[in-house]
């Protein structure tokens, strides 16, 4: 299965706490729920036509704690993401969980890279990851994620948590996909595409 991240960010990289305002109130985050004015018809359509592409999830604990408490709350049965959460198996990686409540969901507590690999090698379309930034971070820095889907928007919020912290492995993208939709987000797709390379303008050459 290919290993897919999607998550949302400000114009300087905030991922914190987008969808309420007590969603992620740490650090003393105070601008929770700041994409919902920017929400539209292309969030959905875009959201669906992923979410049917998944043949399981995996998230961090604190994005399956949100999305367990609410997901499992929505029964109507054309909701396709709704559907799909509910049905397919979810993996959650932990440290400080005891047990998971929702439907078809293990948990994860130990030698995380190494079974995050072994389901990555089983056949399958997509194990999608949704917000879940700690997890999303490691695993980019061990070269796991096949595509990024960053839906990013027009505000700036200056604090709060980001995906792409300094420290991060230095990694080239290659952008396969890119779309303005009706309220000013930019949504861009990218796929891995090796270590960086470098040049020099003033000699007009690559560096080797």
């Amino acid at each position: 299965m290919r290993i897919t991240l999607a998550t949302f960010q400000s114009l300087d990289g905030v991922i914190q706490a987008p969808g309420t305002p007590l969603e992620d109130t740490s650090d003393g985050f105070e601008h929770g729920g700041w994409q919902f004015p920017y929400a539209d018809a292309d969030l959905e359509t875009y959201g669906s036509k992923w979410f049917a592409e998944a043949d399981g999830f995996l998230l961090g604990r604190r994005t399956y704690e949100i999305f367990a408490n609410y997901w499992p709350t929505v029964t109507d049965e054309n909701n396709l993401i709704a559907a799909r959460l509910n049905a397919l198996p979810k993996y959650v990686v932990s440290a400080t969980l005891n047990s998971v409540e929702w439907h078809n969901t293990t948990l994860i507590t130990s030698d995380v890279l190494e079974k995050i690999a072994e389901l990555k090698a089983r056949p399958g379309r997509e194990l999608q990851i949704h917000g879940s930034g700690v997890l999303a971070r490691s695993l980019l820095d061990h070269g796991l994620i096949d595509e990024l889907r960053l839906w990013t928007y027009p505000v700036v919020l200056g604090t709060g948590k980001r995906l792409l912290e300094p420290g991060r492995t230095a990694t080239a993208l290659r952008l396969v996909e890119s779309k303005a939709t009706s309220s000013g987000c930019v949504l861009s797709v990218y796929q891995p595409a090796g270590r960086p390379t470098y040049g020099d303008f003033t000699k007009g050459t690559a560096t080797p």
